[in-house]
């Protein structure tokens, strides 16, 4: 079986969201797997590290490739990438749902198509629809 190199690489940096939804490892653990399933890819394992006083990381990796973010609540910014190799599973919507979750109040995204030559680099259309929490 031959396997394609294509990939799609979404960075986006959100600013302006609240401590509480950054500074809670646990609480982005669940969403980045939520995430995930979403856009279809199967996780492979997943580590969250809280730090102190504030912050934390959480990567999920996948059989596609990963997702993760690291966060500066103080600062009420993140950071998030999600690279998927293939066709199947589409990074955007696992991103656009993250984007639901921490409803930022601003950001700043780009897609990079890689594993195709020369990488391409796109302005992404991101959905902004957020989920209710209860």
């Amino acid at each position: 079986m031959e396997y394609s190199t294509f990939g799609r690489h979404v960075a986006i940096d959100v600013w302006g969201v609240e401590f509480e939804r950054l500074n809670n490892a646990e609480f982005l653990k669940q969403h980045m797997v939520e995430a995930a399933e979403a856009c279809g890819a199967t996780v492979l394992s997943v580590q969250a590290q809280q730090f102190d006083p504030q912050g934390a990381t959480v990567l999920v990796m996948l059989s596609e490739s990963h997702i993760s973010i690291h966060t500066y609540p103080e600062k009420g910014f993140a950071a998030l990438d999600c690279y998927t190799c293939g066709e199947t599973v589409d990074p955007q919507i696992a991103i656009d749902y993250m984007v639901s979750i921490l409803q930022p109040k601003s950001y700043y995204a780009k897609k990079l198509i890689r594993g195709v030559g020369e990488i391409e680099i796109v302005t992404p259309e991101i959905k902004r629809e957020y989920i209710e929490q209860p």
